[in-house]
């Protein structure tokens, strides 16, 4: 079985990553679609499926060239929860996301494919929409993830919120070196969580750093979008990410 094939054949419809895209100059919708993968990996050493990652990323690479994906990265876990890995390929539309599913498999060593779903064998997947983000494709090596479980009925504003009131500081703090990029995406496809908020930074000193600095100006007593956001998207868990492998 091609791994492609086995990242959501293993267990159906459920988890995330995430890639931080140019945003668009007029407010037409989402940037991209993200289908990403998040691996439980109880099976064997982990390290073992980064290197049939790595080994594969020729291949990938293949893919973003002849266009049938705009991107597509391996993460590995540095602090969190029980995910492990994380697998994404990206697209602008639906449409080419799903196309992309069907062909991403082809070529596939199937040894190497059963070996890494011996490892990684279990999952979670989800679909976003990529809504805003940094200006540019660079990314570091370092990446939070934060996950919110927000009020369905309000999510509309919370992304609001975002555009008018946290892309300038965080597109500033980009400007400045202090984050390499940063990125929002909203709930399509997957579990509970609805919305996913992303930075990256050369290494997880200054990622860390900077996500102080961005919690102290996101979320000043004064600020009250910072507050109103809270009270949408308050639940939340946290993850660190190695970012091992990503095209372009």
């Amino acid at each position: 079985m091609k791994i492609i094939k086995m990242l959501t054949a293993i267990l159906g419809v459920t988890a995330v990553c995430v890639s931080a895209l140019a945003q668009e100059e007029e407010d037409e919708g989402p940037i991209a679609y993200t289908y990403a993968t998040y691996f439980y990996c109880n099976g064997g050493p982990a390290n073992r499926a980064d290197e049939i990652i790595a080994a594969d990323a020729e291949r990938m690479d293949g893919f973003v060239e002849d266009g049938t994906i705009t991107a597509w990265g391996w993460l590995s876990h540095h602090t969190g929860g029980r995910w492990m890995r994380v697998f994404y390929h990206q697209a602008k539309t639906m449409d080419g996301l799903m196309d992309a599913y069907d062909k991403l498999g082809e070529g596939q060593d199937e040894e190497e494919a059963e070996e890494f779903g011996q490892i990684c064998n279990a999952h979670d997947d989800y679909i976003w929409q990529v809504m805003n983000g940094s200006q540019g494709g660079e990314r570091g090596e370092a990446g939070f993830s934060v996950y919110h479980t927000c009020d369905i009925s309000r999510e509309a504003r919370a992304d609001e919120i975002v555009d008018e009131h946290f892309a300038p500081i965080l597109n500033a703090m980009v400007e400045e070196g202090k984050l390499t990029s940063w990125g929002w995406s909203a709930h399509v496809v997957g579990g509970e969580y609805r919305k996913l908020q992303t930075m990256t930074a050369p290494d997880h000193k200054s990622l860390m750093a900077a996500r102080g600095d961005a919690i102290e100006a996101l979320y000043d007593d004064d600020n009250e979008a910072g507050a109103e956001f809270s009270e949408i998207c308050g639940p939340h868990v946290d993850y660190i990410w190695n970012i091992l492998n990503e095209t372009p």
